[in-house]
């Protein structure tokens, strides 16, 4: 078990180092995840042992979010100072996320052949009913 604990936090520490050596403009934890993900897709799936480190990470994952609410609490003045760019930023990345969203959605359904209304499939997933 402590195997696949030290797997974890090494793929968070090589995505660090990565993103920080080549300077990378995204996130170190976000380059371990991808690290992990390519691991686990080679190895064929996600071990039992390994199943057991992350089920209680992801169960108590609100907690990780305490840390950013304060700093959020900290901040207060200079956020409030850029208040609108920061609330238009915030509603178009809202609105954008949920048009790709529905987009993926709706090209996925076409292309598998489900009706978006029951989640039932026509069974060829070309799109096209059955009786083509």
């Amino acid at each position: 078990m402590l195997d696949y604990l030290t797997l974890v936090l090494a793929c968070q520490l090589i995505g660090e180092f990565t993103v920080n050596t080549l300077q990378l403009p995204f996130p170190g934890p976000v380059a371990g995840m991808l690290i992990l993900f390519i691991f686990l897709t080679f190895n064929g799936g996600i071990p039992q042992q390994l199943e057991c480190i992350t089920t209680p990470l992801l169960n108590n994952l609100s907690l990780l979010f305490v840390p950013a609410g304060v700093g959020v609490m900290v901040h207060f003045e200079l956020l409030g100072s850029d208040a609108l760019p920061l609330s238009i930023a915030l509603i178009a990345s809202t609105v954008l996320t949920v048009a790709v969203t529905a987009l993926v959605m709706t090209f996925l359904n076409k292309r598998l052949g489900t009706d978006a209304n029951t989640g039932t499939g026509t069974g060829t997933g070309t799109g096209k009913p059955d009786n083509e």
